[in-house]
């Protein structure tokens, strides 16, 4: 002989689905920080943002404050960065909560900074807005160098500031 299963009392059910809404919301609303609208979805800076030159195999070129190459995108126009959304994901921008710095080998007179359109400010060096590369592991890494990625060529720079084309 079988066994009839008892339903389930509804209020039983619908105090189990008003517990898991209640968990689902608080996890969503976790604190910390939240990006302008639009942000790109890097981390907002920390320390104000320097610039230094390095050696490398390519030859003389800019690097952060961490040692991790720089690069221009030839898509941007003129200071202003064109690199937003999946761009910024792959190429995060060299943010500046304040003043950038120039450390050794780099010129003060070519930093400046721009107002991206998340309203974050990015570091720029003769007149072109900087970014990193997260395939870039560690400091020295040039992975970046020549690729064409999101409509244009990407390029290390020079203490100079132009761009270093060994394509």
């Amino acid at each position: 002989m079988s066994r009839i299963p008892k339903a389930v009392p509804p209020t039983i059910v619908g105090g189990a689905a008003i517990v898991a809404i209640a968990l689902v919301t608080a996890a969503c609303g976790s604190g910390g920080y939240n990006k302008p609208a639009g942000a790109s979805g890097t981390a907002p800076p920390t320390a104000a943002a320097s610039v230094s030159v390095a050696n490398s195999p390519l030859g003389q070129l800019l690097v952060d404050g961490s040692g991790r190459t720089l690069y221009l995108f030839e898509g941007d126009t003129g200071a202003t960065s064109t690199c937003k959304d999946a761009c910024a994901q792959a190429w995060p921008p060299l943010l500046a909560p304040g003043t950038p710095s120039a450390g050794s080998g780099a010129s003060a007179a070519e930093l400046g900074t721009t107002t991206r359109t998340d309203g974050t400010t990015e570091v720029t060096y003769h007149g072109h807005p900087l970014y990193t590369y997260v395939a870039d592991t560690k400091a020295g890494d040039t992975n970046g160098q020549g690729l064409n990625q999101f409509g244009a060529k990407w390029y290390v720079l020079s203490p100079t500031g132009d761009k270093i084309d060994k394509d």
